[in-house]
């Protein structure tokens, strides 16, 4: 039997924080990749990151419009907010960037998971 080395990883370098809360919003699966994808490359000093709708879209796998409509989503959800700004690129390309600011992101989630589960409960408790 051989001896199988492996590499040791820092977790601060090789992982990102994603809030456990996030999951019980009940985002759609594809709302979750963007979100995740923004997370990972988020400025933790800062806590924002500047990406265009196309990275994040080879990133994740899916279309700019695809991308948009799940950002659509976050924002409307209240987990990210989005100043729209375009750069000029090396090639004198005009291109769009979406900002995420997540500086009280853990408590936004909190709050929108109140939200959901008092939806929830009204749903699910008939009225007297």
């Amino acid at each position: 039997m051989r001896n199988k080395y492996y590499t040791s990883r820092d977790p601060i370098k090789n992982y990102f924080p994603l809030p456990n809360e996030v999951f019980a919003l009940g985002l759609s699966p594809g709302a979750l990749a963007v979100y995740s994808y923004l997370m990972y490359i988020e400025d933790r000093t800062t806590y924002q990151c500047h990406a265009s709708y196309k990275t994040i879209g080879k990133a994740v796998n899916m279309s700019p419009n695809t991308v948009r409509k799940y950002v659509t989503e976050l924002v409307e959800r209240g987990l990210i907010q989005t100043e729209h700004t375009s750069i000029i690129t090396q090639d004198g390309r005009k291109q769009k960037l979406a900002k995420l600011d997540a500086e009280c992101e853990q408590e936004r989630i909190r709050k929108r998971l109140e939200v959901f589960q008092q939806a929830q409960q009204k749903t699910t408790c008939p009225p007297a």
